[in-house]
């Protein structure tokens, strides 16, 4: 580690307001733009400087490169005392007040994606999956299972599926038309669940409140995929079973604007990472070749 880099790095306010906010969230060159209204070749070069001192690390989705403040043993004491100051400095807290209006706009746009295709959702998942299924997966470690939740549960496909297994089932969407839809289907089906309306980093749930928790080709919608994993967490029991699928990381972008994501999939290296911060156990990591030369990664994890 070159201090004398790091901290000649950081011997410039707009790169210590960089510093702070990418130590709370990941973030995009434009949105950084946006939330600092600068230009962007000079946010650029500030990034450049700071990921060249190893405060920042960046990975590319798509077309996009996005930007987090490294976490490390050697940086905590420096991370520590950057966020400590932020607390007592306003102009520090109005860009965490702009990175949530960034990230609520992230989110919008998905709820806004799922609205519009509410009626044309299960057929455009047929045409990408093709025969795959996560449900004929997630049965088989259903026994025993008392509550069950399907977080991103779309039209309730999975949630009928549960229903016949477990003892009561919860169903979490963010897109008011797609819980409609769950509704009538679940009462023509004469399936009883408990329906909620909710973000996948903010679940509308109690803390320890199920026993299997199912998220199928969710993960990429969320705004933070991270914080939806200690979400997960958080609402499952000790012992409680986590079963997710969601597809490899791609370059298709063609793929990534019909079937929508914030995200272009992820790499089984970001998932195992990701769970083991969450808290979560990786037992099991399966891939399954799909449709249009994609892959789906198949996670299974719990809480010890």
């Amino acid at each position: 580690m070159n201090s004398i880099r790091i901290f000649k790095s950081l011997a410039d306010e707009t790169r210590l307001r960089l510093l702070h906010l990418l130590l709370h969230h990941e973030l995009n060159v434009n949105e950084l733009v946006s939330i600092l209204d600068m230009g962007q070749s000079r946010i650029s070069r500030h990034l450049k400087i700071l990921t060249d001192s190893g405060l920042l690390t960046f990975r590319r989705d798509g077309s996009y490169i996005y930007y987090s403040g490294i976490r490390s043993p050697e940086l905590n004491y420096l991370t520590g005392f950057v966020i400590e100051c932020g607390k007592s400095s306003l102009e520090f807290s109005e860009d965490l007040d702009k990175a949530t209006e960034v990230l609520e706009e992230r989110k919008h746009k998905v709820r806004s994606f799922f609205n519009d295709l509410v009626d044309d959702w299960d057929r455009m998942k047929q045409e990408i999956l093709g025969e795959f299924s996560l449900a004929g997966i997630v049965t088989k470690w259903t026994e025993n299972r008392d509550v069950a939740a399907d977080l991103g549960c779309g039209t309730g496909g999975m949630i009928i599926r549960l229903a016949r297994h477990c003892g009561r089932v919860i169903g979490v969407d963010s897109s008011p038309g797609m819980l409609e839809k769950a509704g009538k289907r679940l009462q023509e089906e004469g399936v009883e669940a408990d329906l909620r309306l909710g973000e996948l980093e903010h679940l509308p749930m109690r803390n320890n409140e199920v026993d299997l928790a199912v998220m199928e080709m969710v993960l990429r919608h969320a705004a933070e995929p991270q914080e939806g994993l200690k979400e997960v967490f958080r609402v499952l029991r000790p012992g409680g079973l986590f079963i997710m699928a969601d597809f490899d990381h791609h370059d298709q972008e063609a793929v990534r604007r019909k079937y929508g994501g914030i995200w272009a999939g992820f790499t089984i290296e970001q998932l195992e990472s990701w769970m083991k911060e969450a808290g979560l156990l990786v037992s099991s990591i399966e891939q399954h070749q799909v449709r249009h030369g994609l892959s789906v990664n198949v996670c299974m994890a719990s809480r010890a």
